[in-house]
């Protein structure tokens, strides 16, 4: 399989989630928020929250932005990244 970088950026992530009792994600720049049933990580392209039960951060690395997780989990969903001078240009423009 090809290897495609983002048109975005150039970087590649990966998020691997093994057998719902671990999860492995790289690109992490930022936690912003980690809590037993909810972790949401700042990748370069947005961000990533993963729900679950008893999770629990194993392993952390930001210089390489590879994260590990184990707990039971539930769900993996993007969030988009903010464009914030965008919203400030519009509210300054009104």
């Amino acid at each position: 399989m090809e290897e495609r970088k983002s048109e975005v950026n150039g970087r590649n992530h990966t998020v691997y989630i093994d057998n719902r009792e671990s999860l492995v994600v790289t690109d992490v720049s930022d936690v912003a928020s980690f809590s037993e049933d909810t972790v949401l990580f700042t990748l370069s392209q947005g961000g990533l929250m993963v729900k679950g039960e008893n999770l629990h951060m194993q392993q952390l690395d930001l210089e390489t932005g590879k994260a590990v997780l184990s707990g039971s989990v539930q769900s993996a969903v993007y969030t988009q990244k903010k464009n914030r001078e965008k919203n400030l240009l519009s509210r300054l423009l009104k």
